[in-house]
């Protein structure tokens, strides 16, 4: 997808952006200093309501938090989604400072320490367990608390997801059980005093092909309906993890919903019906919940010529916007869709090469891209910073302010 084509899903007034509803001047002028990340309220809630339009009725839709942790987006959703996905303690209190319920609250993710733990077993939240080393520190937190804890088993799957921009399954991982192991542990905790409500397989993220992902969450249904037979009791929690992408750069184009839509119903209607009739199907999503919603602003700081190529210092960078400069999982580098936002009519004029205020040349926004003039105090926004922006960034480089974020 082309940057006029971003743009145009958040409008243009009198040749600016549009946030919300507002001119990105006068939000600018409101926000009172620059660099700042806005969500679009309208455009998150359209999303929820695409996918509640398209996903069979029986799916629950979860939120990971990881994605984009800000209160009032995290507020916000909680009275559309169905469930919320933290990964850390401090994503936790805010999951529960929420409207959603605890129980409707899952915690996955390795590495989680036994205070965390006890927390989670305290709150009545799923805990997401990852190895057996977490099965028996929960163990030890229902004892001490006189609870029975509520978990799933993240299960580390034996197939792979191709396509996708981290692989998470298939393979060693960190990640979960190995599912050649799990039918062993369910028979050693099976009566360990623990509600095993079932299980989560999340395979990759980032993924544009609605075949594959269709194709994983099928496997994903026929791998959770051989282990359910070591279940003491029916399947109910069926976490099918996420996966789905959003369009970065101009060569991608967006995922295809209705062709996975299509194939969740064939599921539902199929092999989780016969098999897993009790179970509640979730799909867990973050970037395409929130990635559209967002935008990064910068504004210009200065303006200069080196050796024939035009840069364009901004007083953001990579310290808020990891993704954006190719360091948070990018391969080969590609430019993320950005423009002059309030000149988001202006014809283009000239190629220039956005950089940061870091002392680092790592610090690229976009490399060689096509632009109208822009002058010292124009307004660069970059789109697709919804997930993955100021909580993935290092923040603390160089001890620059950190930016503002608005909900609009």
């Amino acid at each position: 997808m082309k940057p006029h084509e971003h743009a145009a899903a958040f409008g243009t007034l009198d040749g600016e952006l549009r946030l919300g509803g507002m001119p990105l001047s006068r939000l600018a002028a409101r926000v009172g200093s620059t660099p700042f990340f806005a969500y679009d309220r309208g455009i998150l809630d359209a999303r929820v309501d695409l996918l509640r339009a398209a996903l069979p009725s029986r799916v629950e839709l979860s939120y990971a938090m990881k994605a984009n942790p800000m209160p009032a987006v995290v507020q916000h959703l909680a009275t559309r989604v169905d469930r919320i996905d933290v990964a850390s303690a401090l994503e936790m209190q805010a999951a529960l400072d929420s409207t959603i319920r605890p129980e409707r609250v899952s915690f996955a993710g390795p590495g989680k320490a036994p205070a965390e733990i006890r927390q989670a077993v305290a709150a009545g939240i799923i805990v997401e367990v990852e190895s057996t080393t977490e099965i028996k520190r929960v163990i030890a937190a229902g004892d001490e608390l006189g609870v029975t804890p509520r978990i799933a088993i993240r299960v580390n799957p034996d197939f792979a997801v191709k396509g996708s921009g981290m692989r998470m399954g298939g393979g060693p991982q960190q990640f979960g059980i190995d599912a050649e192991q799990v039918p062993d542990v369910l028979k050693h905790y099976a009566s360990a005093g623990l509600d095993i409500l079932g299980f989560h397989i999340f395979a990759g993220s980032q993924n544009l092909n609605a075949e594959i992902i269709a194709e994983a969450q099928r496997r994903t249904v026929d791998l959770v309906s051989e282990l359910a037979e070591y279940l003491p009791t029916p399947v109910r929690y069926l976490n099918l993890g996420g996966g789905f992408g959003i369009p970065y750069t101009e060569k991608d184009r967006p995922l295809d919903l209705e062709a996975v839509a299509a194939g969740l119903h064939a599921l539902i209607d199929g092999p989780i019906a016969e098999r897993l009739p009790e179970a509640t199907p979730v799909v867990e999503l973050g970037r395409y919940l929130v990635g559209e919603c967002g935008v990064y602003v910068t504004r210009v700081l200065d303006r200069k010529v080196s050796r024939g190529k035009t840069y364009l210092v901004v007083d953001g960078g990579m310290h808020h916007q990891l993704a954006a400069s190719g360091n948070f999982g990018q391969a080969i580098r590609r430019n993320y869709p950005l423009i002059v936002g309030n000149r988001a009519d202006t014809p283009v004029d000239e190629n220039a090469t956005v950089v940061g205020c870091l002392c680092t040349p790592l610090d690229l926004l976009g490399d060689d891209v096509e632009l109208p003039l822009a002058e010292i105090d124009d307004l660069i926004v970059i789109f697709q910073q919804g997930a993955y922006g100021l909580t993935a960034s290092p923040t603390a480089f160089l001890g620059h302010p950190a930016p503002a974020e608005v909900l609009v």
